[in-house]
């Protein structure tokens, strides 16, 4: 006959099927999703850097960006005055070592 113990056992430390369902199931989508993060930790500067050989290669083959200029010197003083009181905030008055005004004076 039957085991006189297993009368007290308690309800809940036998699991339902549906309960080990579930936890296999929440299981298997963690596996996933931390297989689907490091997927994209590992991936994002890959792509990134054959994105920037790409762009560099097909877009602009042998063109070189950088924009060099120069300005003529200017052997004189000069002196640059803004102020709050002028009617635009980016105004500029350029005085000269000779006196002469330029800008917004």
């Amino acid at each position: 006959m039957a085991n006189s113990s297993d009368w007290y056992t308690p309800r809940g430390s036998v699991r339902s099927s549906a309960s080990a369902a579930s936890m296999g199931v929440l299981r298997v989508v963690l596996l996933f999703g931390s297989a689907a993060a490091a997927l994209a930790v590992i991936l994002t500067p890959i792509a990134d850097r054959q994105s920037r050989n790409y762009a560099q290669n097909v877009i602009s083959p042998g063109i070189d960006r950088i924009s060099t200029g120069s300005v003529q010197r200017y052997s004189g003083k000069y002196t640059v005055r803004r102020s709050v009181l002028q009617n635009r905030p980016d105004s500029v008055c350029i005085i000269r070592d000779n006196g002469v005004r330029n800008g917004d004076c």
